[in-house]
């Protein structure tokens, strides 16, 4: 189980469970920068959208297949964006991680390495997990690049996987994991030299 009141942090970011009240906190992004959701499966562009994205996740949350978080940025000391871990399986200790996105100020800032270190160590050495998968559009490049510099494997791509929010278009998917062997042979230590942990 994943306690309900988990926070993740270290000196340059803080994640810590999303609430209903983070609607004031993340509609910057949802009026300004509706970009940010072109690849996403379900945008949070606009007051309606970014309402039913909230009150989805935290459903999900109640029904124990997802944990949904928002990402304060300590250096900038502003809220950030927002990931999770869904598709829980403990009988087959595997989870994907995802739904991952940030305002344009906090992308390429190292901010997602420091998300992904502190939930991938919580969930391969506490929740003892063997496997977490990832997965994007695969004509996102940059959410392709982002995974490839964690350290993630490429498993293979799910083709016309699934309708986009464009309705009639489908996308390609593409399925990247890490495994618990690989998180501490060569994915932690590597990720821990780049952060100067």
């Amino acid at each position: 189980m994943i306690d309900p009141n988990l926070i993740l942090e270290n000196h340059a970011v803080l994640l810590r469970p999303l609430l209903a009240t983070d609607f004031e906190h993340l509609l910057p992004f949802s009026e300004h920068e509706p970009e940010i959701w072109k690849y996403s499966l379900m945008p949070a562009s606009g007051k309606e959208n970014l309402q039913l994205y909230i009150e989805t996740a935290l459903a999900a949350r109640e029904k124990l297949s997802e944990f949904p978080f928002i990402v304060f940025d300590k250096m900038q000391q502003r809220y950030a964006g927002s990931t999770r871990f869904y598709d829980i399986n403990f009988p087959f200790k595997t989870m994907q991680l995802g739904y991952t996105w940030y305002g344009k100020d906090f992308q390429g800032t190292g901010l997602n390495k420091h998300c992904k270190y502190l939930l991938l160590t919580y969930a391969f050495e506490q929740l003892q997990m063997e496997r977490i998968e990832f997965r994007a559009d695969n004509a996102n490049q940059r959410s392709k690049a982002a995974m490839l510099s964690l350290g993630c494997k490429v498993d293979g791509v799910l083709r016309s996987h699934m309708p986009t929010y464009l309705s009639e278009v489908r996308r390609d998917s593409i399925v990247l994991s890490i495994l618990k062997s690989e998180w501490f042979n060569e994915v932690k230590p590597k990720l821990e030299q780049k952060l100067k942990l």
